[in-house]
């Protein structure tokens, strides 16, 4: 079972709006209080049903207000996104620079989780919506790898270049999985949740390795072609030159 890095518990955030609680108290701005109605709003009902007047008014904001922050509902759960990212990479984590990797991603992912905590009612409703909705799972998927490779950032492991696409994704999936556990695990100790982290960590290793040889076969390749002047291709022209 996976065990949580030897350090500090990672911060618990309260209240609705973790980028608020990141930065401190102070008043709740008028996209705060969006973000937080449409995350009360989902908690109750499927992402589909949320209308934006219902969010307007539970927001205490006029539509006018609405569409000058947001375009849509997608975006508000695409502030939310990153509003989290930053509330995950505002904790120093400085502690942590000698852990393997492994250990330092468990600690970023279970900083996340910490973070999510008072929105998993509406993590779970957004799971259920996006089984039934394949492009809205994409649109999701998007937002995820986006996220992902600042966690990626976070845990010191590379993520730039096509290499970091790749992992990124990959982390997307495997953490998409973690959290469908996690938002349906109630229990105190969180056993269920650590158990599919520790899985999902595990095949995201392997990824990484298959990743890495992959991207090293173009080099083994060129390495193997034969160059001009070499002893097989002036083998090669010598046999030519006498069958001519």
């Amino acid at each position: 079972m996976a065990r949580r890095p030897a350090r500090r518990p990672a911060r618990k955030i309260s209240g609705k709006n973790p980028s608020r609680a990141a930065r401190g108290p102070s008043a709740a701005t008028e996209r705060e209080k969006i973000i937080a109605a449409f995350l009360s709003l989902l908690a109750e009902k499927p992402f589909e049903k949320i209308g934006l007047a219902a969010i307007a008014k539970a927001a205490g904001v006029s539509l006018a207000t609405l569409r000058g922050e947001f375009p849509s509902t997608l975006a508000i759960v695409a502030a939310h996104i990153k509003a989290t990212d930053r509330a995950v990479l505002s904790e120093d984590a400085s502690d942590m620079d000698d852990e393997p990797a492994r250990d330092r991603l468990a600690d970023v992912l279970m900083r996340r989780l910490d973070i999510l905590a008072p929105h998993r009612a509406a993590v779970r409703s957004l799971l259920r919506s996006a089984r039934r909705d394949p492009p809205l799972a994409l649109a999701l998927n998007v937002l995820a790898r986006r996220s992902q490779r600042w966690m990626l950032n976070a845990a010191g492991i590379g993520a730039a270049g096509p290499i970091g696409v790749l992992r990124a994704q990959g982390l997307a999936v495997l953490f998409a999985g973690v959290l469908d556990t996690w938002s349906r695990d109630e229990e105190e100790d969180q056993a269920r949740t650590m158990a599919a982290l520790d899985r999902a960590l595990a095949r995201g290793e392997r990824l990484a390795g298959l990743i890495d040889d992959l991207c090293a076969i173009p080099g083994r390749l060129c390495r193997m072609r034969p160059r001009a002047g070499s002893p097989r291709r002036r083998r090669k022209d010598s046999g030519e030159t006498a069958a001519a």
